[in-house]
């Protein structure tokens, strides 16, 4: 099969060489060499190496005549070799989890450690840039994935390479060290464990050894993390102690105890250094001895003591040795690497369609600038837009997935490139609650529609207060209550906003009103009649200007500069000798004086039904704190309504720290301009808004 496959690959590659000029199917035979020899896994692996590299980026290449459990490990190797980390420092837990969903045959994620390695070896062939980026993504991603799934001598070498690019000066003088006392080790070694022998022995303790040598790049993480030169390194060499005996807590720490002391009684102890996990286990559940000793020779060294149970909980059970070196892990993807960690070990024992397949609680994809964002899986575009900023999520009508326009709910899988379609206009409706799963999607969607329903009632309640006070009628609480039980609103803030969006006729209100007050429609005029505006103050023209009339000509009348009369409110006109008749509003500076003095000039005057399309100027004077942004947002404000700026001055008043902006703005109506002044004086950094 490997035959077979390498022969596949060869065609394909044909003519293509790596950096060094070098034929590039030395690395695939490099790839399946390290598979193979030094990991042990399945000729099927090997086999997958070849075709991943043939695939890769030749997809008419038929390799279908290849067993299933191949083709899904080539299938997961191309996937893989797709992702192009964009800040590997920054997004290097996201990253490893995006590897790991790709590997459907868990031991894919052992073939793609193994393929590092190999690249690892022939670094120095790169560029450097591609060689830095190398560097980066190794020891960020492979070498953890590498400590987790037990490969501790390829993450030991991947390491040493790291580290001899990254700092070589650091790596010859910690390696030369090594050199320089290798002989000393071993020397001591012997001295060491000949005494504790001939001690054990005679006790009648079963037990066995293992012994290691720190690795430079383990060492120069120490050096580092503890502050210390090398020689203060105690563990740059240490013995382990794994005692044989049946799995009895007594025991078990009776043993170790035993152990212990035979140790400390040949060798001078740093009771300082003493880690008794055995009489309280780390909260991972890991359980040991560990002491420092010094020898006759004053030379450090690091001893660990534990029973085979023990051994075997911290090496392949949950408090595995990852598992308490703080890298973040969780429960599902630990009990899946710890599955390949045993077909690992057992390579041939397990089936591939036993071989569970990744934890698929979460999903990866891509913005279009190559940043890696992880979603749960299920989530949609609008989850995705969100997840960039709640803003993007908003105005979000659709998006890209690789290339093809979607709509919000499409769902998103792993390794999609989502780029969003966004529109100024757009308003997040209650539908798109059921299309996300996201929690920050979901929060950001009720506090968007939360917002707008606000907004909305404050329109409503200003248009049933201005419609209430015409007709000269009054809506009580308890009245109130009784109208919103009916047609079924469990909030008075619903309940307006379905005044302000027209489901409620503020007519049928009336209606209401006066039923209840034993009245009936004819009472009061109808809304859609001609409303006149009661003035306080009597004239003695009998005739009514009736103002924007269409039927109504010749008629010479404008807008009073003092007050800027905007439709709707209660005006009254005075007859001028030269200038036709002025609007004033009944609350104009100027109106006190004119109907005292000049009674029999006031003419009265009421509004058509509605505006006829005409704007009004008004001027509006508002004061802020001296912030620049707060401009900006008066502006967006006037923007939502149909108002527009006509002119806008600041002044900076230092004294008492604010902004005093005087702003004209043309409205078609008192209503609108009510709109503007509410929703301006909401601002966080408005302090007065008030109309001249």
């Amino acid at each position: 099969m490997i035959e077979e496959a390498r022969k596949i690959a060869l065609a394909a590659l044909e003519g293509e060489t790596r950096y060094d000029g070098s034929p590039f199917i030395s690395h695939a035979d490099g790839v399946a060499d390290i598979v193979t020899r030094e990991i042990g896994l399945p000729e099927t692996c090997a086999a997958a190496v070849y075709l991943h590299e043939a695939t890769r980026t030749h997809k008419d290449v038929d390799i279908s005549a290849f067993p299933q459990e191949v083709l899904m490990m080539v299938d997961g190797l191309n996937k893989i070799s797709t992702i192009k980390p964009k800040d590997t420092s920054l997004e290097a837990e996201k990253y490893k989890k995006l590897i790991v969903s790709f590997c459907t045959d868990p031991r894919v994620s052992v073939i793609k450690i193994a393929d590092r390695l190999e690249v690892m070896r022939h670094l120095d062939m790169f560029p450097k840039m591609s060689r830095d980026q190398k560097l980066l993504e190794t020891m960020m991603l492979y070498m953890p994935l590498a400590h987790q799934l037990g490969l501790y001598n390829i993450n030991s070498e991947l390491g040493n390479i790291y580290f001899s690019h990254a700092e070589p000066e650091q790596y010859r003088a910690i390696t030369n060290k090594l050199r320089a006392t290798e002989k000393d080790r071993d020397r001591i070694m012997q001295e060491f464990i000949e005494p504790l022998k001939k001690k054990l022995s005679d006790a009648g303790i079963s037990y066995k050894l293992k012994v290691r040598t720190k690795s430079a790049w383990s060492i120069w993480r120490k050096m580092q993390v503890q502050n210390v030169p090398f020689e203060g390194v105690y563990d740059v060499f240490a013995i382990r102690f794994i005692i044989d005996c049946e799995p009895d807590p007594v025991l078990e720490k009776d043993l170790c105890w035993k152990v212990y002391s035979y140790v400390t009684e040949e060798y001078e102890a740093d009771t300082k250094r003493l880690r008794d996990w055995i009489t309280t286990p780390r909260p991972s559940g890991y359980e040991s001895l560990h002491i420092t000793v010094k020898n006759k020779r004053g030379s450090y060294l690091e001893v660990q003591i534990r029973t085979v149970r023990m051994d075997e909980e911290a090496e392949n059970g949950h408090a595995a040795h990852w598992a308490y070196k703080g890298i973040k892990h969780e429960a599902s993807t630990d009990r899946w690497l710890q599955s390949v960690r045993d077909a690992l070990e057992h390579p041939f024992d397990a089936k591939p369609e036993d071989l569970p397949a990744p934890p698929s609680k979460e999903i990866f994809v891509f913005t279009p600038t190559g940043e890696l964002r992880m979603l749960a899986a299920g989530a949609s575009v609008l989850d995705f837009a969100f997840n960039i900023h709640s803003g993007l999520g908003a105005r979000c009508i659709g998006g890209r997935v690789n290339g093809k326009a979607v709509q919000i709910k499409e769902k998103l899988k792993t390794g999609d490139t989502v780029e969003i379609i966004t529109r100024k206009d757009q308003k997040p409706s209650r539908d798109w609650l059921n299309w996300v799963v996201s929690s920050k999607a979901r929060s950001k969607i009720k506090l968007e529609l939360d917002a707008e329903e606000r907004k909305k009632a404050t329109e409503g309640r200003e248009l049933l207060e201005r419609r209430l006070k015409n007709w000269k009628l009054e809506f009580p609480d308890g009245m109130q209550t009784e109208y919103m039980k009916a047609h079924k609103y469990s909030s008075v803030l619903s309940f307006m906003a379905a005044i302000a969006n027209g489901e409620i006729d503020v007519n049928d209100i009336k209606a209401y009103i006066l039923e209840k007050a034993g009245g009936t429609r004819e009472d009061v005029p109808q809304d859609h009649a001609i409303k006149e505006r009661h003035l306080q103050y009597e004239g003695n023209g009998e005739d009514i200007l009736v103002l924007n009339a269409k039927n109504v000509k010749g008629l010479d009348y404008k807008m009073a500069a003092c007050c800027n009369p905007v439709f709707g409110d209660d005006v009254f006109g005075f007859v001028t000798r030269s200038a036709g008749i002025k609007i004033h509003r009944i609350s104009c500076p100027n109106a006190a004086r004119l109907i005292e003095k000049y009674p029999y000039r006031i003419q009265k005057v009421i509004w058509q039904d509605s505006a006829s399309g005409g704007n009004f100027q008004v001027c509006l004077n508002i004061t802020t704190e001296m912030e620049h942004s707060v401009l900006t947002s008066i502006m967006n404000v006037v923007g939502q309504f149909r108002a527009s700026i006509r002119s806008f001055t600041v002044n900076e008043n230092h004294r008492a720290g604010t902004n005093e902006i005087s702003m004209r703005i043309l409205v078609p109506s008192s209503l609108e301009l009510d709109k503007v002044i509410s929703q301006v004086g909401a601002l966080k950094q408005v302090i007065k808004v008030k109309r001249q």
